[in-house]
């Protein structure tokens, strides 16, 4: 098969469809159906979908938070240099998307008529499929690599990772996070039930002596 000739058909198949829904939805079903195959499927950038705004949401753990400035910067980034990076996105399988990291790439589309008259009322989403507690750690990574994320929701977020069953190691080394780090944000949880059943090691006392001691 001559490769240049599947890719001209395909090219003019695109092109004869006049309705943008459904030519956005084929363009996504011969990405998704070429990922299928590809040696780079586990990769989410490797199948980059459109997908209606409407259809995607924000989560409801994501403490992370942008000043104005940075807004209207990155507003300046998508205008003159387009969406080089797509949102991070979970399947919820109803129709809709969760966002894992992408929030403010979100927003620009929403919030200002120029990104959004240029993308059509669509967003580009990356898909990332995993358990709940594995998307908060994902967020966060995202979050804490670029420097940004808020201190008390982070101490709550702690919290619902230990009473899923996150061991203070497991936090640590999936959030990149030091063990006097998310011990002290267990303490501004709650002592009591943040400690419930915690095995008191040597960093414990070290920890005492470093935060309780003067």
């Amino acid at each position: 098969m001559d490769i240049n000739n599947l890719i001209n058909e395909i090219q003019q198949y695109i092109s004869s469809i006049e309705d943008l829904d459904e030519k956005v939805d084929a363009i996504n079903r011969i990405r998704d159906g070429i990922s299928q195959v590809s040696p780079f499927r586990d990769e989410p950038t490797d199948c980059v979908l459109w997908v209606k705004q409407e259809a995607v949401h924000a989560n409801e753990y994501n403490p992370n938070r942008i000043p104005s400035p940075e807004m209207q910067l990155l507003h300046t980034s998508i205008r003159e240099d387009g969406y080089t990076m797509p949102i991070v996105t979970y399947d919820m399988r109803n129709g809709t998307r969760e966002i894992v990291d992408g929030f403010h790439r979100n927003r620009i589309a929403r919030e200002y008529p120029d990104i959004q008259n240029r993308i059509q009322g669509y967003l580009p989403v990356t898909t990332l499929n995993k358990p709940l507690d594995q998307r908060i750690a994902a967020t966060i990574r995202h979050n804490r690599a670029r420097g940004t994320h808020g201190i008390r929701p982070m101490s709550a977020i702690i919290m619902d990772l230990t009473r899923s069953g996150w061991s203070d190691e497991k936090i640590c080394s999936q959030l990149g996070m030091e063990l006097d780090e998310v011990l002290r944000l267990k303490q501004i949880t709650g002592l009591k039930e943040a400690f419930m059943n915690h095995e008191f090691s040597r960093s414990w006392e070290e920890f005492e002596k470093k935060y309780y001691e003067t």
